[in-house]
């Protein structure tokens, strides 16, 4: 167990003080918006601290956003074609996960670019700009390989959840 990582974990300042209510707000139209222009459903997660159990156990962040991604129910989709973009802010950490319908069509290092915007903007705290920029990369994305199919309706909620 890395004592500093889990110090930095511990006294964390909640996600609000990053994400306060009116980002959270623009987040949500964001989403929303943007999934008008194709077949995909984005679902945005933030976590100040990760729960003792990972700290503990050495886990992965990556694990952890696996877990969420499970626990929101993102890969409940007709066509699977939810995506998790999920922050810890204790690690300053950003994972993407797709759900197999969308892994099966977008290449797999196009989730790098978009992460690398984000952290672009968060090494200069610019939180929201950061996960704006990442949703609409994310949006420009699954427009490309996703178009909206017949029938499409929006299957998970929009709003951003704080862990």
């Amino acid at each position: 167990m890395d004592a500093t990582r889990w110090l930095r974990h511990w006294f964390h300042a909640p996600a609000s003080r990053a994400f306060p209510p009116d980002a959270m707000q623009e987040i949500q139209a964001a989403i929303a918006a943007g999934e008008a222009r194709h077949d995909g459903e984005i679902c945005f997660a933030v976590e100040a601290r990760l729960p003792a159990r990972y700290l503990i156990g050495g886990r992965r962040v990556r694990e952890r956003a696996e877990s969420v991604f499970a626990d929101l129910k993102v890969w409940d989709t007709e066509r699977r074609t939810g995506v998790l973009i999920y922050v810890l802010l204790g690690d300053y950490t950003i994972e993407i996960i797709p759900d197999r319908g969308v892994a099966a069509r977008v290449p797999a290092g196009s989730w790098d670019r978009i992460v690398g915007f984000m952290v672009e903007q968060f090494r200069k705290e610019q939180w929201k700009e950061g996960v704006l920029a990442g949703i609409e990369a994310t949006h420009n994305l699954l427009e490309l390989y996703l178009p909206p199919g017949p029938g499409r309706r929006n299957e998970l909620p929009d709003e951003p959840i704080v862990l």
